[in-house]
């Protein structure tokens, strides 16, 4: 217990915030949304092409937070991180206009989805904070160079391996099912 204790109080606020509030809520959202999902009965009107729209969604974010808890968060990550936060925030778009033309999108659906929208954009920036001197060099200010190439630094092992283990739990298997049920009932539906 006092290794594990040990490495908590050496993070920065920045990484706690991150890592036991910012995470801990955003997996929580996408249980939420998928919830939500079952609650519209997409597999019976928005159907397979909703549920392809939330892992993509799901991959655009999952992505850059999985390379930042095993790489440090550079000028490279920086610059991947938020190629996949805007075509996270495209992709959403596109599935919202899909599904309020397929099915009633409940207004408690849409604070959800708020969250899920939010949550990306606080991850970068408390990571921005945390590694300030790289963010700074990815817009060409400062006093480091830009780093692009990926830096293996993982700041807890048992962190990373029991989030990443929650979100496929509480997050990919859900959307999987709910793909699972959408793909099962296309052929009722023609």
């Amino acid at each position: 217990m006092g290794h594990a204790a040990d490495n908590v109080g050496r993070l920065s606020a920045p990484y706690l915030l991150l890592g036991f509030l910012v995470l801990p809520l955003w997996i929580a959202a996408g249980v939420a949304d998928y919830l939500c999902h079952r609650v519209a009965k997409i597999s019976e009107n928005s159907g397979t092409p909703e549920s392809i729209l939330h892992l993509v969604q799901f991959s655009l974010v999952g992505l850059p937070t999985a390379l930042a808890l095993f790489f440090r968060a550079n000028a490279g990550f920086f610059l991947f991180a938020a190629l996949c936060i805007l075509l996270h925030h495209v992709t959403a778009y596109i599935d919202v206009r899909y599904a309020d033309a397929t099915r009633k999108v409940q207004p408690w659906e849409e604070m959800v989805h708020s969250f899920l929208e939010i949550l990306p954009i606080t991850a970068y920036l408390l990571l921005a904070v945390a590694q300030w001197p790289q963010f700074l060099a990815l817009l060409g200010l400062g006093k480091e160079r830009p780093v692009f190439v990926p830096e293996l630094h993982i700041l807890s092992i048992p962190y990373a391996i029991a989030i990443l283990a929650v979100a496929f739990l509480f997050n990919l298997i859900p959307y999987l099912e709910e793909l699972a049920r959408c793909l099962r009932a296309a052929p009722n539906k023609r």
